[in-house]
């Protein structure tokens, strides 16, 4: 029989920790969701896969469930405490796999306005409207309106306005007006698109765009 190096096993669990830790890094990365700021349509403790390359492949799309970085836009710079090397390496891991929550800067929403889009709130009926349009969102938390807040933006280059669909349980772009950024999410702190919600298994299923977003025009 063939000898074996006291190294096969170490090296074998580091090769795994690599390969697993590139995979989440650049093509897909488990996500807890956090909030309710979702609900119904992603549940607190749902399991979520984040497809981190679909927007080299196409733009964000109006619709679009997507997980991004808030540092600077959302959160203030310097607002979550800075880890050591080891203790960074194994949240790392942990988050990558799905067992340890997101950071506190890490948020998920939907994108309501791309650039470009004029986002307002609300029509004479109650409805959000981008670029003139009234989006039909079937997809809201239960007796929830489309906002208890006034708002009229133009979306800037490079940015992005964002919601929940639990309208009165989501700090969102509305939250950020009065901030530097305005509420915008850059594009470039978007992490991902959520593909599918893949725990519990009672909830499997993917996350789609709503078709009323396919009748707004820029």
């Amino acid at each position: 029989m063939p000898k074996h190096s006291r190294w096969d096993l170490p090296l074998t669990l580091l090769g795994a920790v690599v390969v697993v830790l590139l995979f989440t890094s650049f093509v897909a990365k488990p996500f807890s969701i956090p909030s309710g700021s979702m609900e119904n349509t992603l549940q607190v403790g749902d399991r979520v896969l984040v497809n981190r390359i679909v927007y080299h492949l196409r733009p964000i799309e109006r619709g679009d469930v997507v997980v991004f970085d808030g540092t600077d836009s959302f959160v203030a710079q310097g607002s979550v405490p800075s880890r050591d090397p080891i203790r960074g390496l194994i949240t790392n891991i942990g988050q990558s796999v799905g067992l340890i929550a997101p950071d506190g800067t890490d948020f998920v929403k939907r994108v309501v306005g791309v650039a470009g889009d004029h986002v307002q709130c609300c029509s004479s009926q109650g409805a959000l409207l981008v670029n003139g349009i009234a989006l039909p969102e079937t997809y809201l938390f239960p007796d929830d309106v489309a906002s208890d807040v006034t708002f009229d933006a133009v979306v800037p280059v490079g940015k992005l306005w964002v919601m929940g669909d639990h309208r009165s349980n989501s700090a969102d772009s509305r939250a950020h007006l009065g901030d530097p950024g305005g509420g915008m999410v850059p594009t470039a702190k978007v992490i991902g698109r959520v593909m599918a919600v893949v725990w519990p298994p009672t909830r499997w299923g993917s996350v789609a765009i709503p078709q009323g977003y396919a009748k707004v025009a820029q």
